[in-house]
C-alpha cells in the first residue's frame, strides 16, 4: 500500500532557481536518511550533480523557445509513502523508479531519493519540470494526482503489495496519535543533533562553546542548564530525556574518543579486536569477591562460546587457527583497496562532469568576456560563472591530452563503478564479520592457552619450594 502525493515546487523568494533546485535535492539525498546515499537512484542525471543538469536543460529551453516566464514551476516532486513493515528500502526504490518512468513516460530527468529515517519508508521523487529534448515543460493536467495515486496502486498491485482502498468518511479510522508539539526542549535536543553531526565537537567543553555559538546562554556549575533566545528560564540538560542529559552527553565523547583511537590503530596497521575475555588478577583488584566471581562465570560462558565456533568452523588447531585468521584478514583489506579504488574513480567522475556541465553553462559568459578585451569590469560583474569556466579548462588540461568525454558516458561510467561497490560492500561486510569472529576466536584461546601455561608453572614453582 502506497499514499501519493504530486508537488509543484516554484522559486521562493530571494533565491535563484540553482539554489532552490539544490536544496530540494540535498534534503531529498540525505545521507542520514538514505542510509548513506545507499537508496538513491536516478534517470538521465548523475544524483550528485541533477541541480545543475536540471538548470543546463532549462537554459537549453529558454534559448529554444523563449518562453521565459516568472514564476514557472522549477520542478515537480512525488511523495509516495508506503505501509510500514510493508516493504523493504530496495523494493521500495525499485518502486518509486517504475512509477517516476510510468508517470512521465520516461521524457524527465528524475532522481528517487528513499528515506528509511521513519516507520513508514517513503520515496521522494524530483522531476525536472522541463523534458529532455529541452522543447516542452511537464503540464499538471487535471486530476493528475489521481492518476499518479493509479498508477502507484497498480505498481503495488505487481508487486503483491496491498491497495489503499477507498472508504466513505463515517467508516474512515480517526487519527488518535498526533505528533510531539514543538516545544523549547525539543528545539534544544534538535541544535544538539546538529552540533553532533555537523561540528563534530572533540569534548564536552567545545561542545559547550557550540551551543554559546547558536545563541544559548550557559550556565555552568553541578547542573549545567541552557537559555535561548526568548527565553524566560535556564532548561537544565538533565531534564532534556534519555539520551540528551548531562551524563550522557559525556559517554558520547568517550564512546567517540575510543572509536577514534581504535580507528587510529587500524589506520598504523594494527588490527583492534575487543577483549571479550576478563583479566581477573588486573582487573578485580580492589572491585571485592562478588565481581571475582561474575568475571570467573563470564570467562567460562566466553570460553564456551569460543570451542563451539571453533568446532562450528572445524578448527582443530591453533596453527589452523592462525592461518584462516590471516587469510580472512588479508581478503578483508584486499577488498577494502578495491572500495577506496572505485570510491576514488566515483569522486573523478562525478568532479570530471560537474566541470564538463560548469564549461557548457559558462561557455558564453566566457566569449562575451574575450570580446570585451578581458575587461576587468567586466570579470568583477561575472566573477563566479568566469571563475567556473577556468577551473573546468584546468581539469581538462589535467587530463593529458585525452579526449573529454561525454555526460552520458560519464553517467553510464558512474553507474557501473557504483553497482561494483555496492557489490563489493556486500561481500566486504560478511569477510569483515569472519575476520572479527576468527580474530575474536585466536585471541581468546591465545588468552586460555596463556593462563593455562601461567598455572602450571606456578603449580612447578609451588612444588619446588615445599621441602
Amino acid at each position: 500500500m502506497a499514499a501519493t502525493r504530486l508537488i509543484p515546487l516554484h522559486l521562493n523568494k530571494g533565491k535563484t532557481v540553482a539554489d532552490c533546485l539544490k536544496e530540494r535535492l540535498d534534503y531529498a539525498q540525505n545521507p542520514f536518511k538514505t542510509e548513506e546515499g545507499e537508496y538513491i537512484s536516478s534517470y538521465q542525471c548523475d544524483p550528485h550533480t541533477a541541480a545543475m543538469e536540471f538548470l543546463l536543460a532549462k537554459a537549453e529551453y529558454d534559448k529554444k523557445t523563449g518562453r521565459l516566464r516568472k514564476g514557472d514551476i522549477i520542478a515537480y516532486q512525488i511523495r509516495q509513502a508506503f505501509k510500514p513493515g510493508e516493504i523493504s528500502p530496495e523494493e521500495a526504490n525499485q518502486i518509486g523508479y517504475e512509477l517516476a518512468m510510468r508517470f512521465t513516460k520516461g521524457k524527465h530527468a528524475f532522481t528517487v531519493s528513499t528515506h528509511t529515517d521513519k516507520k513508514h519508508i517513503h520515496n521522494h521523487i524530483i522531476f525536472n519540470s522541463t523534458a529532455l529534448d529541452c522543447e516542452h515543460k511537464f503540464r499538471n493536467f487535471f486530476m493528475s494526482a489521481f492518476a499518479l495515486q493509479r498508477c502507484s496502486d497498480i505498481l503495488c498491485f505487481e508487486h503483491g503489495l496491498s491497495i489503499i482502498e477507498p472508504k466513505p468518511y463515517n467508516e474512515r479510522e480517526k487519527r488518535t496519535d498526533y505528533p510531539n508539539r514543538h516545544t523549547r526542549r525539543s528545539e534544544i535536543k534538535h541544535v544538539i543533533e546538529k552540533i553532533f553531526r555537523e561540528k563534530k565537537p572533540k569534548d564536552f567543553d567545545e561542545f559547550l562553546f557550540l551551543l554559546e555559538a547558536e545563541g544559548y546562554e550557559i550556565k555552568r556549575g553541578r547542573h549545567i542548564a541552557l537559555k535561548g533566545r526568548g527565553q524566560k528560564r535556564f532548561i537544565r540538560l538533565d531534564s532534556l530525556g534519555e539520551d540528551f542529559d548531562q551524563e550522557s552527553l559525556r559517554e558520547r565523547f568517550e564512546e567517540k574518543n575510543h572509536s577514534d583511537q581504535t580507528k587510529k590503530r587500524e589506520h598504523e596497521g594494527v588490527t583492534v579486536v575487543p577483549d571479550l575475555l576478563i583479566d581477573i588478577q588486573k582487573k578485580a583488584l580492589g572491585r571485592g569477591a562478588g565481581y571475582t566471581v561474575w568475571a570467573k562465570k563470564f570467562n567460562l560462558k566466553q570460553t564456551a562460546k569460543t570451542l563451539q565456533y571453533l568446532q562450528s568452523m572445524n578448527i582443530t588447531s591453533i596453527e589452523e587457527l592462525n592461518e584462516k585468521a590471516g587469510l580472512a584478514s588479508e581478503r578483508h583489506d584486499a577488498l577494502m583497496t578495491e572500495i577506496k579504488s572505485k570510491e576514488k574513480r566515483l569522486r573523478e567522475i562525478a568532479e570530471l562532469k560537474k566541470h564538463i556541465i560548469n564549461y557548457s553553462r559558462t561557455r558564453a559568459c566566457y566569449q562575451e568576456y574575450k570580446k570585451s578585451g578581458y575587461s576587468k569590469k567586466f570579470f568583477e560583474s561575472h566573477r563566479e560563472e568566469l571563475t567556473l569556466h577556468k577551473a573546468a579548462k584546468e581539469a581538462f588540461n589535467s587530463l593529458g591530452g585525452k579526449k573529454i568525454p561525454k555526460v552520458k558516458d560519464l553517467s553510464n561510467e558512474y553507474e557501473e563503478v557504483l553497482a561494483g561497490k555496492k557489490k563489493l560492500y556486500a561481500r566486504y561486510r560478511l569477510e569483515r564479520e569472519e575476520m572479527k569472529a576468527l580474530l575474536n576466536a585466536k585471541k581468546n584461546v591465545e588468552m586460555i592457552l596463556g593462563r593455562e601455561k601461567n598455572e602450571r608453572e606456578k603449580q612447578e614453582r609451588d612444588s619446588r619450594k615445599r621441602p
